[in-house]
C-alpha cells in the first residue's frame, strides 16, 4: 500500500521553490529599510502565497488541484514584477537579478508543465480516478520569455 501524499513531499517545483524563497528571504535584508513594509513585504508575501499555493495543490484532487495552480501563477507573475521592480530601483545587482530571473523562470516552467500535464490527464479520461494526478518529475518543454526584460 502507497503512503500517503503530504504538501512535503519533494517534487522539482517544491525544491525549485523553496530554493528561492530562501534566496529572497536572504537577499531582501539587504533593501532599504524605509521600504521594508512596503514593496519588501509584498514580494515576500507574493513568493510566500506562491510556495504555499503550490504546497496546497500537492495535495488536492481534480479540479481543486488544477484551481490552486491557476492561482499560484498569478502570484509568480506578482514575484516577477517585484523582481524587476527591484531591479530598477537597483536593491539588487544585474548578477542577482540574472541568477533570480533564472530561478523563477524555471519554476515557471516546471508550474506550467504540471498544468498541462492535469489538463491531459483531464481529457484523456474524463471521470477516472484523481489518484494518479500527481506533480510531473520532469517539466515538459515550454517556450517561456525570460522574466521581463528590464
Amino acid at each position: 500500500m502507497a503512503a500517503k501524499k503530504t504538501a512535503l513531499d519533494p517534487t522539482p517545483l517544491f525544491t525549485k521553490t523553496f530554493d528561492f524563497t530562501v534566496w529572497l528571504m536572504q537577499v531582501s535584508n539587504h533593501f532599504p529599510r524605509s521600504q521594508r513594509f512596503i514593496v519588501t513585504q509584498r514580494f515576500l508575501d507574493a513568493a510566500l502565497n506562491f510556495q504555499e499555493l503550490v504546497l496546497e495543490a500537492n495535495v488536492k484532487r481534480m479540479p481543486e488541484r488544477l484551481e490552486k495552480l491557476l492561482l499560484a501563477d498569478v502570484q509568480l507573475d506578482k514575484v516577477r514584477i517585484y523582481l524587476r521592480l527591484t531591479l530598477r530601483l537597483e536593491w539588487l545587482t544585474p548578477g542577482q537579478y540574472k541568477h533570480s530571473a533564472a530561478m523563477v523562470a524555471e519554476m515557471g516552467r516546471l508550474l506550467g508543465g504540471w498544468q498541462r500535464a492535469l489538463r491531459k490527464n483531464k481529457d484523456q479520461a474524463p471521470g477516472a480516478s484523481d489518484q494518479d494526478e500527481t506533480a510531473p518529475t520532469a517539466p515538459e518543454a515550454e517556450p517561456v520569455s525570460p522574466v521581463l526584460d528590464p
